[in-house]
C-alpha cells in the first residue's frame, strides 16, 4: 500500500503554488496601477477597491508563508512587495478609521438649532421603483434638504406626497440616469443649472438660507464615471469635480458640496478637489461610510460625498437603510460654527497642485470637444 503524502507535500504542490503566486501578483498590480498617470477605465477601477485590496493582500501573504516555499528570488521578492503593499494600503486607510483624528470637530452640545443643516442624499438607481423606501426614509429623518440622483419623472411622482413639504425646489428630470432633484425647506435663491462638460449631464449651483439668516453656497455634482458604457477615461469626470473646485476656492460664503462623485474619497482627483476648493471631509476620523455597491457586501466604497467649508461642524452623519437602489443614501447634520472655523485646518494647493488642476481641466475639456466632434454628447 502506498504511502501518504506528507501534509506538507500537498500544499507545495504546484498548482496551489501558481495560485498562491497569481493572487499575490494581482494585489501587487492592482495597487501599483493607480498610481501611474493614466486616466483609461481599466487603469482608474484600482482606484476603487482600497479596502479590498488590503485584506486580499494581507490574506495573500499569510498563504504564502504558510503553503508556498519562500527560499526562491521570486518568492522572496513577492513576499516583500505584498509587505509593502499592506503597509502603502494600511497608511491610505488610517485616515478613514476611528484611531485617526477627526479632520472635521464634532458640533458642541446645546448648539442652537437655528444653524443647523442636514442634507439625505440618495442616488436612487433610476430603474428602481421601490419609491416608498426613500419615502419612509424622508419622513423619518426630516432632512432640511433632500438631493436626489438618477432621479427621473417616475421619481419626481412617486415622491409627490412627502416632497409637497419642501418649498423649494430645483427639479431636472432625466431618462438617461444622471437627471437631478434638489428638496429645501429652507429658502433657495440663484439656482442656477450647468452643463458644464456634457450636454446631458447637469450640475446645480445654488445659495440656501439658514435658519439664522446665513447664506450657505451649495453644489450638486454627478460626473459619469470612467467605464466602457460611459466614459473610456476619467478626463471628464475628473475636469468637472476640479472645475467646481475652482469655482469653490473663489467663494465668500460658506460651502457645501454633495453628490454622486463617481469617485472615492482617497483618489487623486477628489484629494485635488479638496485641496483646489479647500473644503473639508467630515469621514475622516469618523469611518469609510460605504454607499456603493448596496447589493455586493465586499465590493463596496464611499462614491457619495459631502464636503463643506472650516464654517461648518459635524452634529451626525450617517449611511441610511437600502431602498432597492445600489447606492445607500447618506444623511449629514452639519452644525454652522464659523466662529471656531480656524480650529480645522483647510487644505490648500500649492503651485504645483493649482497647474495639475489647469492639466485636468483642459484634458477634459478637449476630451468633452473631440466628443461634441463625433457626435457623443448630442
Amino acid at each position: 500500500m502506498p504511502a501518504k503524502p506528507k501534509p506538507s507535500a500537498l500544499i507545495r504542490r504546484p498548482a496551489v503554488v501558481i495560485a498562491l503566486q497569481a493572487l499575490a501578483t494581482f494585489s501587487i498590480l492592482a495597487t501599483l496601477l493607480p498610481l501611474l498617470h493614466s486616466q483609461e477605465w481599466y487603469i482608474r477601477v484600482f482606484d476603487y477597491p482600497r479596502l479590498q485590496l488590503f485584506a486580499l493582500a494581507v490574506i495573500s501573504f499569510i498563504l504564502y508563508l504558510w503553503l508556498a516555499p519562500k527560499e526562491r528570488k521570486r518568492d522572496k521578492f513577492l513576499l516583500s512587495a505584498l509587505t509593502i503593499v499592506i503597509i502603502y494600503q494600511a497608511v491610505n486607510i488610517y485616515p478613514y478609521t476611528f484611531l485617526a483624528p477627526k479632520e472635521v470637530k464634532d458640533a458642541d452640545k446645546n448648539t442652537p438649532a437655528n444653524t443647523w443643516l442636514s442634507l439625505l442624499v440618495s442616488n436612487v438607481l433610476m430603474y428602481n421603483k421601490e419609491h416608498d423606501k426613500l419615502a419612509a426614509l424622508i419622513q423619518k429623518q426630516e432632512p432640511d434638504i433632500v438631493l436626489l440622483l438618477e432621479s427621473d419623472m417616475a421619481w419626481q411622482q412617486g415622491l409627490a406626497p412627502v416632497t409637497k413639504q419642501y418649498p423649494y425646489r430645483v427639479e431636472i428630470p432625466l431618462e438617461n440616469t444622471y437627471g437631478m432633484h434638489l428638496y429645501s425647506k429652507l429658502p433657495l435663491r440663484q439656482q442656477k443649472v450647468s452643463y458644464l462638460l456634457d450636454k446631458d449631464i447637469p450640475s446645480i449651483k445654488t445659495f440656501v438660507k439658514l435658519r439664522n439668516g446665513t447664506w450657505v453656497e451649495l453644489h450638486v455634482v454627478h460626473p459619469k464615471p470612467p467605464v466602457p458604457t460611459e466614459d473610456a477615461t476619467s478626463e471628464k469626470r475628473d475636469a468637472e469635480i476640479v472645475m467646481i473646485a475652482r469655482d469653490i476656492a473663489n467663494s465668500k460664503y460658506p460651502v457645501v458640496v454633495a453628490g454622486d462623485f463617481n469617485d472615492v474619497a482617497w483618489s487623486r482627483t477628489t484629494e485635488l478637489f479638496q485641496e483646489v476648493s479647500g473644503l473639508l471631509d467630515p469621514r475622516l476620523g469618523r469611518g469609510f461610510y460605504n454607499t456603493f455597491n448596496a447589493n455586493y457586501l465586499f465590493l463596496r466604497w464611499p462614491l457619495d460625498h459631502v464636503f463643506h467649508s472650516t464654517h461648518f461642524k459635524v452634529e451626525s452623519i450617517k449611511r441610511l437603510p437600502n431602498i432597492g437602489s445600489d447606492h445607500f443614501p447618506m444623511f449629514i447634520r452639519l452644525s454652522f460654527a464659523p466662529e471656531n472655523k480656524y480650529e480645522q485646518e483647510e487644505p490648500e494647493a500649492d503651485t504645483q497642485t493649482q497647474e495639475e488642476a489647469s492639466e485636468l481641466i483642459e484634458e477634459g475639456k478637449e476630451e468633452a470637444a473631440e466628443d461634441k466632434r463625433e457626435g457623443k454628447s448630442e
